[in-house]
């Protein structure tokens, strides 16, 4: 059978228009993604990005496929073996834009399901000229002969720990073996420039990625009690993420109660909550690739003391008084020693230590750090800790956390308080505005759920 037609008829053809997770995106994105692109490559220049790799577990087990999100950003295409090639000099109108995906077979139909047919694919990306993979080192040949430069993608994040070798790895390998003579260039810079600025697409994902967190963290509010576990909370919150269209966390759940709290990656979330405990409940919803990122504390008994609340309204006035300062000009060197400076005073408020220890302090080790120990603010969107040049101004179009904390270890609890922030030419808008933070708020709601 014609390879085309078997991914569209082979098992469920009935299930063809009600197989979508969530609505497509207007390919509109990704074809303009990749003229913004081009618009940076040098002249006579092919760019090349691969998809991720599917990882292994152990035995014949895998994990779940992840696409990597730059070849996401440019086409839309979330299925392993993919790869684009960008020639935007090329001779030939056909040979600008080339997808390669994987070809399908009876076989890979019955025990993995439906892949991409080359019209889906089309459809998908905007992207005319659609290959299999199998072709891709034969095409990439031909056309690498009459190109100058070849823009390799690697992964650049600051954050990341590259332990893993990854198929555009093993793609640089190969491509500097083959063709040594070639001029290399490094796509990350451009990626990180272009990522940072999202679109209206982009934003109206995010948002929806951000209503989806919203029901999830009502619907843990009305379920917490002491006595349950943390797992369990996790448990109601990934259930309203999969009934509501997404594919699951955008990132590993937090659900820390009690001195856990003041561990920041704390991921276990095995342990019984207790009365008298905060939860620190660091979570978001992934939707259409997007993220969102939401850090809520709530009373375990469904009221603060007067301890923890006065500590809450610590953080909750830090978060307020950095949003507003989350503007174009502005840079995350600055901001956050200008948000280092109001925690300070908090700090002080709340008898942690005295005006006269500030003076007498270790510049290089101030105070507040025991309290406060990460930054404010990150880049957010295909991933939760995006792209985004640490040293560059804020801009129209970015979108940012907002997660000021106190962590106060010898007391036995910490408080972070997260929404996510789009900067605009004037005040900054709150994606997450209506996800309930204020202490009474969440008093109230915890109340009525437990009568």
């Amino acid at each position: 059978m014609d390879t085309e037609r078997l991914s569209e008829t082979i098992i469920y053809p009935e299930l063809k228009e009600r197989n979508m997770r969530y609505k497509p995106i207007d390919n509109r994105l990704f074809i303009e993604n990749r003229k913004r692109l081009s618009e940076y490559l040098e002249p006579n220049s092919i760019c090349v990005l691969n998809s991720n790799d599917i990882m292994p577990k152990s035995a014949d087990a895998t994990l779940k496929f992840i696409q990597h999100t730059d070849i996401f950003y440019l086409s839309g295409i979330d299925q392993e073996e993919s790869v684009l090639l960008l020639y935007p000099d090329a001779k030939e109108e056909k040979l600008k834009e080339i997808l390669f995906i994987r070809e399908t077979n009876e076989k890979l139909a019955i025990w993995e399901g439906k892949k991409y047919s080359k019209e889906e694919a089309k459809k998908i990306s905007g992207i005319k000229q659609i290959e299999w993979t199998s072709r891709f080192k034969e095409i990439f040949r031909n056309l690498a002969i009459c190109a100058d430069k070849i823009y390799l993608n690697t992964n650049e994040h600051p954050r990341a720990e590259i332990i893993v070798e990854t198929r555009d790895d093993r793609f640089i390998k190969w491509c500097k073996k083959a063709f040594p003579l070639h001029k290399y260039r490094r796509l990350a810079p451009i990626m990180h420039k272009l990522r940072a600025i999202k679109s209206p697409i982009e934003i109206e994902l995010i948002k929806k990625a951000c209503s989806i967190t919203e029901k999830a963290f009502l619907r843990a509010l009305k379920f917490i009690r002491p006595g349950v576990w943390e797992y369990e909370i996790e448990a109601e919150i990934c259930h309203e993420f999969l009934k509501n269209g997404s594919r699951g966390p955008a990132y590993e759940p937090i659900i820390a109660s009690g001195a856990d709290s003041c561990v920041l990656h704390y991921v276990k979330n095995d342990k019984k909550i207790i009365d008298g405990d905060l939860i620190l409940m660091d979570f978001g919803a992934e939707y259409a690739g997007y993220a969102s990122d939401l850090t809520r504390t709530v009373p375990a008994s469904g009221s603060f003391t007067k301890r923890q609340k006065d500590v809450y309204n610590a953080v909750l006035s830090i978060q307020k008084a950095a949003a507003g300062m989350l503007k174009p000009g502005n840079t995350l060197i600055s901001y956050q020693k200008a948000v280092e400076k109001i925690v300070e005073k908090e700090l002080i408020q709340l008898g942690l230590f005295g005006i006269k220890d500030v003076k007498n302090q270790n510049r290089e080790k101030p105070l507040f750090k025991k309290y406060f120990m990460h930054g404010t603010s990150h880049h957010m969107g295909l991933d939760v800790h995006d792209y985004g040049n640490r040293y560059g101004k804020f801009e129209p179009g970015m979108v940012f956390t907002c997660e000021p904390g106190i962590y106060i270890r010898e007391e036995g609890f910490g408080i972070r308080i997260e929404d996510d922030f789009l900067v605009t030419e004037n005040e900054p808008v709150n994606l997450t505005a209506t996800i309930p933070k204020e202490a009474e708020e969440i008093e109230n709601i915890m109340s009525r759920s437990s009568l």
